[in-house]
């Protein structure tokens, strides 16, 4: 089995995501509502740690899983498509109480009433396929 590795990592991810409160609907919740600062220091960290990685894979040059270059290179603004995005994606957010990975962390931990926003989730996801050159891009 080549991709136990990720299906290890993956387990991992969701055990960090549980036990750092990240999925919890109580801390997203009090995110949107400016009561706690528990779930913009999550986000902020792994900012933080998105910079630092991308620095390190553009210091030295690494490699893909599969040995291909990464592209770090720099895509051009496109603030309609980020902002109307950003909302869409914020509105799911705050209704569900999670986004796209916690959804999987909170099936995987036996929530199974997520399997309806994961649901609506890929039906999105396909409708934006079908829309994808309608839209600002």
């Amino acid at each position: 089995m080549k991709n136990l590795k990720f299906v290890i990592l993956g387990f991992y991810f969701g055990f960090i995501l549980i036990k750092s409160e990240a999925v919890s609907w109580y801390r997203i919740v009090e995110m949107f509502h400016f009561q706690s600062f528990h779930m913009f220091g999550v986000i902020a960290s792994a900012i933080l740690v998105g910079i630092i990685s991308v620095i390190i894979i553009k210091k030295l040059n690494l490699k893909s899983f599969n040995n291909s270059t990464i592209d770090t290179l720099r895509k051009p603004l496109q603030f309609k498509a980020n902002l109307f995005g950003g909302i869409i994606f914020g509105l799911g957010w705050s209704i569900i109480g999670a986004c796209t990975a916690p959804l999987f962390v909170h099936l995987g931990a036996g929530n199974f009433v997520m399997i309806i926003p994961i649901i609506f989730a890929v039906l999105g996801t396909f409708s934006y396929g079908l829309l994808k050159q309608k839209l600002p891009h």
